[in-house]
């Protein structure tokens, strides 16, 4: 009976949430979460913080960062977003969903402070800056040590940014959400170079050369010190396995030979070494080989190109964007050449036409259709798209997502009995509904 009230709190919670200025509305000011943090005594400044930002790959480092962390023993707290399924996702402590009662509870424990500054500011507080006040406010009632912290969107004006994070971590930077954040990559890494504060260790993913000096030049300004992926630290190995991979790892304080990754894809492979060397960053130094093997072995991130065993295989991947729709494209690649049946549905201020065109060579057949998303292209728009792309006899168009779901397994089965795959990317939210259509 207890549980059931619980899960009517949640929902209430969260309907009030979505009543606020949805995640995809920003304005460019930290004032109203400061004020907030403030009306609450700071509780951020209570435990120390990585803070992640880049354009793909955050929430899986996120929680590579967190492993490791569990690992050592550390307490730690995780903040990521967007969810998939569940709301409460969004944070976890010491490895955990936070659970229906403290998520209630860090909302009621917010609503005080954020109702004060609603009255005294002309834009009130979004859905995105409750939930991070409410997941700063949780780590500090749990007694954490560490947080691993992924941005929403860009860094400097992220309302995450309350933190004074002493490791800044810095995953590839690609063009994505360019209407908030600028056209180009110099403009997105300027907003992304923000998380960086004043003595930090920077640690950042292979960049192009000029945003790597833009990097370097903001952690200057800073007196913070910047280390890059190929030069300080690196992924000196990797070869693929059916249950994900294996890598060797050059730290910044050690090296780790031979270390089980139970993601899948050379894009993991990487975030698991930014991952290590920000890990070793906080630590100041190396991380005992065995609890690495503990940690990247039995890591997971749901979404982000996860493979659900069956005849035929379902893989379910995140990419929103042409940067992880190639990334995705070449974990395809990992597990061999097998009759591919994607499922795709997109947001409507996505680069579509650059998804698609990434993963044509991949897909045999390109199964259209929607997500519930009032964002959503519709059907028609993301078929005609991809008939440009792949040809009319490679689409099929099918507005609702179960049937598409349905329409993509057959076809699977039909190419390739033993050895077919359904593929359903596109958006977080087209992969959040097919979990819960497939009864994860």
């Amino acid at each position: 009976m207890t549980e059931t009230r619980f899960d009517l709190d949640v929902n209430e919670v969260e309907r009030q949430l979505l009543a606020r200025w949805p995640e995809t509305r920003i304005a460019p000011s930290l004032e109203r979460i400061r004020a907030v943090m403030d009306g609450l005594g700071r509780p951020q400044r209570g435990y120390r913080s990585i803070h992640i930002t880049g354009t793909n790959g955050k929430t899986s480092t996120a929680r590579m960062v967190e492993a490791i962390l569990l690992e050592l023993g550390s307490a730690v707290g995780r903040f990521t977003s967007p969810h998939l399924t569940d709301i409460r996702e969004r944070i976890t402590i010491g490895g955990r969903t936070i659970s229906h009662g403290g998520f209630v509870r860090a909302y009621q424990g917010v609503l005080p402070a954020a109702e004060a500054v609603d009255r005294d500011s002309p834009t009130p507080l979004s859905f995105f800056e409750m939930t991070v006040a409410m997941a700063y406010q949780a780590f500090s009632t749990a007694a954490i040590d560490v947080a691993a912290v992924e941005v929403g969107m860009g860094g400097m004006w992220d309302a995450t940014n309350v933190i004074d994070a002493e490791v800044a971590a810095i995953l590839p930077i690609g063009l994505d959400h360019v209407d908030q954040l600028g056209p180009t990559r110099l403009d997105i890494a300027a907003e992304k170079a923000g998380i960086i504060k004043p003595g930090a260790l920077a640690v950042t993913a292979r960049q192009t050369p000029e945003v790597e000096q833009l990097l370097r030049a903001h952690a200057d300004a800073h007196l913070a010190r910047l280390t890059v992926e190929g030069r300080d630290f690196a992924l000196s190995g990797r070869r693929a396995l059916d249950a994900g991979q294996v890598i060797s790892v050059n730290g910044l304080a050690g090296d780790y030979p031979e270390v089980e990754l139970s993601l899948h894809g050379r894009h993991q492979a990487h975030n698991a070494a930014l991952a290590v060397a920000s890990v070793e960053a906080l630590l100041e130094d190396a991380i005992p080989l065995d609890a690495l093997r503990r940690a990247l072995g039995s890591v997971r991130s749901p979404g982000r190109l996860e493979v659900l065993p069956g005849a035929p295989a379902v893989i379910l991947d995140a990419a929103h964007n042409p940067d992880g729709a190639r990334a995705l494209a070449a974990g395809l690649c990992d597990r061999g050449r097998r009759p591919t049946v994607a499922v795709f549905a997109a947001m409507g201020d996505k680069d579509l036409v650059g998804m698609l065109a990434a993963l044509e060579p991949v897909v045999n057949t390109m199964v259209c259709t929607r997500n519930s998303s009032p964002r959503s292209l519709s059907s028609r728009d993301v078929a005609d798209a991809a008939r440009a792309v792949l040809g009319a006899d490679r689409v099929v168009e099918i507005d609702d997502l179960a049937d598409a779901l349905l329409e993509a397994t057959g076809a699977a089965s039909a190419l390739c009995p033993d050895g077919g795959q359904v593929l359903v990317t596109g958006s977080v939210v087209t992969v959040g509904e097919a979990r819960r259509l497939l009864g994860l």
